[in-house]
């Protein structure tokens, strides 16, 4: 293994990794994770990668915080870092409650629209339609889309239990093996949530966020009281 620290800036204080050390290693570990080689459920163990990487372990330890906040990796108290692994039930779990929330969201995204962020959802969709890359931009694109309808719902803890409830499920998604073509399908098919919130379509939002949610999961609405109604 080639040492990352060889010809990177080194800082003066140790606790001042250099940004371009710690992005050489979230990409490395995000790689890694994406291709397989550390699966859902996988410890990751900051001394065993440090020495792979031969460099100190608080690039390592500032790159493990970073794939957390993005949702790829989960912090088990007093075990460690872990790949992001949620089961089929809890997937359905935190599905029934994204339909209330999500579907709030754009409720008020639409009343709060702006020609800016209208312009952004815009260009994000445009940049989901052209995709051609690896399946972490796609995932990235994804969830920024849906992070910028959150935060034009101008509700700061309805954004925020979004985010916390929403990242680790964006993350697990993007764990899963599924061809260019299926991941193209899926990205495509955000067009009608942007017409939704731009108040093109007069379809009802929580139907859109549910037709939506089925390209990626069978049944979302199973604990929710949806399915009831359906029954």
């Amino acid at each position: 293994m080639q040492d990352l620290e060889q010809n990177l800036p080194l800082a003066s204080s140790p606790q001042n990794t250099p940004p371009t050390l710690r992005a050489h290693v979230v990409k490395m570990l995000s790689a890694d994770i994406l291709s397989g080689k550390y699966k859902p459920g996988d410890r990751l163990n900051e001394s065993q990668i440090a020495r792979e990487l031969n460099i100190s372990r608080i690039p390592v330890r500032e790159a493990l915080s970073q794939l957390q906040e993005q949702g790829l990796v989960q912090n088990r108290e007093r075990r460690g870092m872990f790949v992001t692994n949620i089961g089929p039930e809890e997937v359905l779990q935190i599905s029934s409650l994204r339909i209330i929330l999500e579907t709030e969201a754009l409720r008020l995204a639409k009343a709060h629209m702006t020609p800016q962020i209208l312009l952004q959802l815009e260009n994000l969709t445009v940049q989901m339609d052209d995709w051609n890359g690896t399946l972490l931009e796609a995932a990235a694109l994804d969830l920024q889309f849906h992070r910028t309808i959150w935060q034009a719902a101008g509700n700061p803890y309805l954004e925020r239990a979004l985010n916390a409830l929403m990242v680790p499920l964006f993350a697990h998604k993007t764990l899963e093996h599924v061809t260019k073509d299926v991941r193209r399908w899926r990205l495509s098919h955000h067009r009608m949530l942007l017409d939704a919130v731009a108040g093109r379509s007069q379809d009802d939002p929580q139907d859109l966020l549910l037709s939506h949610m089925r390209m990626s999961y069978t049944e979302p609405e199973r604990y929710s009281t949806l399915a009831m109604k359906q029954s």
